[in-house]
């Protein structure tokens, strides 16, 4: 049977507009290239991406991988319309965690599905990206953006991150060998709940009936849902320096767990973190949820960061000069504990 050209299907019809895709490839090309680094061979566009370690100047370097994602803090972005801070969360959630290795995050993939492709938002979720990975000092060296009609409802999205470091193999952390009851405990800073906790914290707003436009009330000038939405802190500059010196024995990023949970994760098996809670004040995030959500103590702190992003483990005698270097770089460090027998 003859068909009528006029019922002849795209994939237009179906839902996917490789138009679009071409448009925002050629969009966040300027921003790709914005991140470069010495090992990029090539640009955009390719079957896979390549990098040179040793153009980058490394010796005798050990790879170091991580994923990540955004979690349910993307569902604020989805009800503000804010959409410019969750790629800096994707970048620093993946490259902080390769950190906690030793590593320098070298490069950088990205993975973008949504059901139908709004260019604006993706623009604005990938330029976050490029900022993260501008101040991880990573190169944006590729990624997917997947159209898939009907997977996800209008206006939603998920992303994914992927991160590889480099590590020299004498600096790998952490040095288990070295640990012994007495090191001492660094704490740097973090901006909010980073990336964590958030369906707790959306349970909270919905609890206390405000909406994500109205004032935050734990900041000043900002709205909620901007408020909440403060991106992930990237913690490269202020930790490569101490590890490259030898001085640092473990670093555990502060993540889903909070210090409960991923402190005790650099740690041998006959020591463990005593943490003092007291040791610094919690941000003002922290103290509304707790309050408006009537949530325990020991519940706060395994769910989220409470304001320490970062932890260093170094020795008694290390201490101070980790304190005074922190410092020259703009931290703000506190001892928050130290490590003891099991």
């Amino acid at each position: 049977m003859t068909k009528n050209a006029s019922d002849s299907l795209s994939y237009r019809d179906a839902g996917v507009d490789i138009e679009a895709g071409d448009e925002l490839v050629k969009a966040i090309g300027p921003l790709a290239k914005a991140t470069r680094r010495a090992g990029v061979m090539g640009g955009l566009g390719g079957f896979g991406a390549l990098f040179d370690l040793k153009k980058d100047g490394w010796q005798d370097p050990v790879l170091v991988s991580g994923t990540d994602g955004v979690g349910t803090k993307l569902m604020l972005a989805f009800e503000t319309g804010i959409h410019d801070t969750v790629g800096i969360d994707l970048v620093a959630m993946c490259a902080n965690d390769v950190l906690a290795q030793g590593a320098e995050p070298l490069f950088f993939l990205d993975y973008f599905a949504t059901g139908k492709l709004e260019t604006g938002i993706a623009e604005q979720v990938i330029s976050g990206i490029a900022d993260g990975c501008k101040q991880a000092g990573c190169a944006l060296i590729g990624g997917e953006t997947a159209e898939m009609p009907g997977m996800y409802p209008p206006g939603h999205y998920d992303l994914a991150g992927f991160v590889v470091g480099a590590v020299e193999r004498s600096d790998i952390l952490p040095r288990m060998e070295q640990m012994q009851a007495g090191d001492v405990l660094v704490g740097i800073a973090s901006s909010g709940p980073h990336s964590n906790g958030y369906s707790l914290i959306r349970k909270v707003v919905e609890r206390t009936g405000l909406a994500y436009e109205d004032a935050a009330p734990f900041s000043n000038n900002e709205t909620l849902g901007r408020a909440l939405l403060t991106p992930t802190r990237l913690y490269s500059a202020a930790a490569l320096p101490l590890i490259r010196s030898g001085q640092v024995k473990g670093l555990a990023h502060i993540t889903g767990g909070g210090l409960t949970e991923n402190t005790p994760r650099m740690c041998p098996d006959h020591l463990t973190p005593r943490i003092d809670r007291k040791a610094w004040i919690a941000l003002p995030v922290f103290d509304w949820l707790q309050n408006e959500g009537n949530i325990v103590e020991d519940e706060m702190h395994r769910t989220f960061n409470m304001g320490i992003g970062l932890v260093f483990a170094v020795s008694k005698d290390d201490a101070e000069a980790v304190l005074t270097e922190l410092k020259s770089l703009g931290e703000a460090p506190v001892v928050i504990g130290d490590l003891i027998e099991k």
